[in-house]
C-alpha cells in the first residue's frame, strides 16, 4: 500500500505538505529493526519523521540521520525538538541546535520545536530566543510542543521574524479534551498544524470495546479507527512509532477512508477525554 499524495496536510501556512501520518522515534528498542521499518514506511509514502535531542540522549537523532542519508533529505521532512533549558539565551539556543544538527548529519532541519515551555522564563523571552534557529539558518521553520491555548497565544504575539507553524501535543481518542475543547479550533483559525503524539496510546486503543465494534463495520482494526478519527480533523498529523512491519501495514490502513458522521459522534460522546 502507498499513501495517496493528495491526502497530505500543510505545515502551518508554509506551503509545505506532509503525509497525515508521521514516524516517531521515542523509545526505539532496536535501531536495526527500526531502520528496516522506517525505510519501508518512507517507500510507502510516509514522508515526515519526528525526533528530539532528549530521545535516548541523542541516539534517536543519530538514527534519523542514518535514515535521511539512505533516502535523501529531499524525500523526508525532519522535525526535532529542543529542551527548554536551552532557551535562556540565543547563544544557548544556537549551540543546542548545532549539536542536534551534528547528530542528524544535517546543515538545517525542516522544523525545530520547543519541547515544552520553560516554566522559569516568560514565554515571550523563550520564543524570541528560539527564533534564532530560523534566523541563523539552522531550521526552515519553528514551532512549539505541549503549549496550551494561553501559552500559544503569547508565543504567536512574541515572534518577530518567524512564525509558529506547529503545536505538537498529546491527542488521541482517549485524550481528546485539550484539543477538542478549544486548542484545535484555535490552531485551525490561526493556520497552525497540530502534530498529535501518542495517538494510539502505545497500542492500548486496540482493547477498546467501542472501537472494536466500530472497526468491524469498516473491516478495520481499532488502531486504524483511532488514527483515522485523529487525522480526519483539519490540520492534524498523527505521529506514530513502530518497529514492526505488520504494525506499519496496520498504520497505513488508517488512511484513505472516512468514518461516518454517526460513528464520529459516537466516539466523541462515549469515550472519556
Amino acid at each position: 500500500m502507498r499513501l495517496d499524495a493528495s491526502l497530505k496536510k500543510e505545515i502551518g501556512r508554509t506551503g509545505e505538505h506532509v503525509s497525515p501520518i508521521g514516524l516517531g522515534t521515542w523509545c526505539i528498542m532496536d535501531y536495526g529493526r527500526a531502520l528496516e521499518v522506517f525505510m519501508e514506511a518512507l517507500n510507502s509514502g510516509i514522508d515526515n519523521i519526528d525526533t528530539a535531542e532528549m530521545y535516548d540522549s541523542g541516539r534517536a537523532e543519530e538514527f534519523v540521520g542514518r535514515v535521511v542519508r539512505q533516502v535523501g533529505k529531499e524525500n523526508v521532512f525532519v522535525t526535532t525538538k529542543m529542551l527548554p533549558s536551552h532557551l535562556v539565551s540565543r547563544g544557548q539556543v544556537v549551540k543546542a541546535a548545532k549539536s542536534s544538527l551534528k547528530r542528524l548529519g544535517l546543515n538545517t532541519v525542516d522544523l525545530f520545536l520547543i519541547h515544552w515551555p520553560n516554566s522559569s522564563l516568560p514565554i515571550e523571552v523563550q520564543v524570541r530566543n528560539f527564533e534564532a534557529v530560523v534566523e541563523e539558518g539552522l531550521s526552515r521553520y519553528m514551532g512549539v510542543s505541549n503549549f496550551g491555548i494561553e501559552e500559544l497565544e503569547i508565543a504567536l504575539a512574541s515572534t518577530k521574524k518567524a512564525e509558529i507553524v506547529v503545536d505538537q501535543v498529546h491527542y488521541s481518542v482517549h485524550y481528546r479534551h485539550p484539543v477538542e475543547s478549544g486548542l484545535g479550533e484555535f490552531c485551525t483559525r490561526n493556520e497552525i498544524t497540530i502534530q498529535a503524539y501518542t495517538p494510539i496510546e502505545r497500542g492500548r486503543v486496540k482493547n477498546d470495546d467501542l472501537l472494536r465494534r466500530i472497526a468491524r463495520k469498516y473491516s478495520k482494526t481499532p488502531i486504524q479507527v483511532a488514527l483515522n478519527y485523529i487525522i480526519a480533523h483539519p490540520r492534524v498529523v498523527a505521529i506514530v512509532k513502530t518497529e514492526n512491519k505488520e504494525h506499519l501495514i496496520e498504520i497505513l490502513g488508517s488512511v484513505g477512508w472516512e468514518l461516518g458522521a454517526d460513528d464520529t459522534r459516537i466516539i466523541m460522546s462515549n469515550i472519556i477525554p
